[in-house]
């Protein structure tokens, strides 16, 4: 049984969440401040955390630091901070997803669905997917269409594509993705990003215009749908 973490100070949010959780046959754990949770993490440690940026000892962004210093355990965060400088700033910190208050539980549930399929993300032993039409062999570097047609890839779009794919369900934001591909180096060429996306939409997607599985989550970064 999946157990998830959920972190906030609102008690009428924790006992919702508690409540619509364990219906869906989840194991959950509650806390009300930072502190407590990573404390009770480190006491039985969650497959999944579900964090408020707003707690009254110390900001989420901490708790997430305080998390990623020792776990890779996925972390929605859910905040009333509707501003995308926050939202990139829990990113980056290490939060796999950002769902912005009020929100509505069947789309909490949907996110929660998409980030726990990371935890059966492709290893390079068993790295064959599927994008579509496409068959897409991480260990191999090769992508062949359903008619048997291979899907020539530049290294670029390769490693845009790669980091997507590893993190299935996972909002990547755009300056991990720089980071990772380009350099440290690089901060703000988000134009980089629209233009290798936009390239690799038009060889992937059935209809580069309404992608299906490369989306682009505004101001913040993209993730890959399976």
């Amino acid at each position: 049984m999946t157990r998830i973490l959920v972190v906030d100070d609102e008690p009428q949010i924790l006992r919702a969440l508690r409540i619509n959780l364990r219906a869906r046959r989840y194991d959950v754990e509650v806390a009300d401040t930072g502190a407590g949770a990573l404390k009770v993490a480190a006491s039985h440690p969650p497959d999944l955390v579900v964090l408020d940026l707003g707690l009254p000892d110390m900001d989420g962004v901490e708790v997430i630091r305080g998390l990623r210093g020792w776990t890779t355990v996925p972390i929605i965060v859910l905040s009333g901070r509707a501003g995308s400088d926050d939202k990139v700033e829990a990113l980056d910190a290490g939060a796999d997803d950002y769902v912005t208050k009020p929100f509505g539980v069947e789309e909490l549930l949907a996110r929660i669905r998409a980030v726990t399929r990371r935890l059966g993300a492709p290893t390079d032993a068993t790295a064959t997917l599927q994008l579509g039409r496409n068959t897409v062999d991480l260990a191999d570097h090769t992508v062949v269409r359903d008619d048997g047609v291979e899907v020539k890839l530049t290294p670029i779009q390769w490693a845009v594509l790669e980091k997507l794919l590893r993190n299935p369900g996972k909002l990547v934001s755009q300056r991990q993705l720089l980071h990772d591909v380009w350099g440290p180096e690089y901060q703000n060429e988000s134009n980089y990003l629209r233009q290798y996306l936009a390239q690799l939409r038009r060889k992937l997607e059935d209809d580069p215009a309404r992608p299906r599985h490369l989306i682009t989550e505004p101001g913040m970064g993209y993730r890959y749908r399976p």
